[in-house]
């Protein structure tokens, strides 16, 4: 029995030194292995960094210098920052208007590190949109592909490359968290059908790509929503459709031609209904008219008098706009995106107002809204 427990013992030892040289020799073979494949990624991770290794050469930093004054009249240069992107071998760069409408002078940093000077060639206000343009030779321009905005769909991927804080290409990834949404411009007009992102956007980020996992453009980089400055998940680009269809009248004539009424009102709300007893629950209430504008050229007047609504003194006793070439009118911003949209300069308009309770259709060519 001894003889034969210590036959058994020598076997299993020799057995589990076989197993442990065994199972080093493969763990050594499959760690040199792991090491000449390099690390594992996922299939998401290989579609970002395909992204921004084909994309990112496309992204530019601008600086914009505008000069200011202190209070003894001296010069003190203003530097701002932001990202644009080239669309074309021809040197054309898109980018937004707040990222270049205060500048005296524009730098731009391209993916090799140079510096060169931009001009402005023009820019829309009221999309928060602009063109510059570099002049350098060919092989240092890599165009961005233009894809489209108008087939997304909520929770497909969305990669922004930008340069927030004056980070260079920076890339960020996220989703397409909702569309539709609306953001005000600096010239107070609404634009519509914006894309809300959670890929993170800061400051810096303005004016550059928002991609697909195709590497196609699909929005510019605008704006976040933020209470601290900083990302928190909620970002917002302007489509890119909208960008195509401005972007050769960007480039031939440096602004767009928006259609203009002329107006300034008051939307037509329940509380404003109710406080001004209106024969109608919804429409415009004309206060001002622009001397010699298109609507006062057509007649439609404005207030005579003023009232309270709530805490807001308002005019009153002009006409009331209630309806354009047939549609219904539910707020000057419904109004202007329908005019934007489906009507240009110099096209005659049928407006249907209530004047003193009465209907009334008069007939208004659109004129053009003034640059301020």
């Amino acid at each position: 029995m001894r003889a034969h427990f210590r036959i058994q013992a020598q076997r299993t030892v020799l057995t589990a030194l076989f197993t442990v040289g065994y199972l080093a020799v493969g763990i050594d073979a499959w760690a040199q292995k792991t090491q000449a494949e390099g690390p594992s990624l996922s299939p998401e991770e290989q579609i970002v960094i395909s992204v921004y290794k084909h994309a990112s050469p496309g992204v530019v930093h601008i600086t914009s210098t505008a000069m200011a004054y202190d209070v003894f009249f001296n010069p003190v240069p203003q530097k701002g920052s932001g990202t644009g992107f080239i669309v074309d071998d021809r040197g054309y760069i898109l980018t937004n208007n707040h990222v270049v409408e205060e500048a005296d002078s524009l730098e731009v940093t391209l993916t090799d590190k140079s510096k060169v000077s931009a001009k402005l060639i023009g820019r829309d206000p009221s999309n928060d949109l602009a063109v510059i343009k570099i002049s350098v030779p060919r092989e240092k321009l890599f165009p961005l592909k233009l894809g489209s905005s108008d087939a997304l769909q909520v929770g497909q991927m969305a990669i922004a490359i930008g340069n927030p804080f004056g980070l260079d290409r920076t890339v960020t990834r996220g989703v397409v968290s909702s569309m539709g949404r609306t953001l005000r411009s600096g010239s107070g007009r609404q634009i519509r059908g914006i894309i809300q992102t959670d890929a993170p956007i800061n400051p810096g980020n303005s004016g550059g790509p928002l991609l697909n996992s195709r590497g196609e453009v699909i929005g510019i980089n605008s704006a976040i929503y933020t209470p601290s400055g900083g990302s928190v998940g909620i970002g917002f680009a302007i489509p890119i459709d909208t960008a195509k269809r401005l972007l050769p009248q960007l480039i031939a004539k440096g602004r767009i031609s928006h259609p203009w009424l002329g107006v300034a009102g008051l939307d037509i709300t329940s509380e404003v209904a109710s406080a001004l007893k209106l024969p109608v629950r919804q429409g415009i209430v004309v206060m001002q008219v622009s001397p010699k504008g298109p609507v006062d050229r057509a007649g439609i007047r404005g207030s005579t008098r003023k009232a309270r609504v709530g805490n807001m003194l308002v005019g009153v006793g002009g006409d009331i706009i209630v309806a354009v070439e047939g549609r219904k009118v539910t707020s000057i911003d419904d109004l202007t995106a329908f005019l934007d949209g489906e009507r240009k300069v110099g096209d005659q308009v049928k407006i249907e107002v209530l004047r003193d309770g009465r209907p009334l259709a008069l007939s208004v060519r659109l004129g053009e809204l003034p640059e301020k």
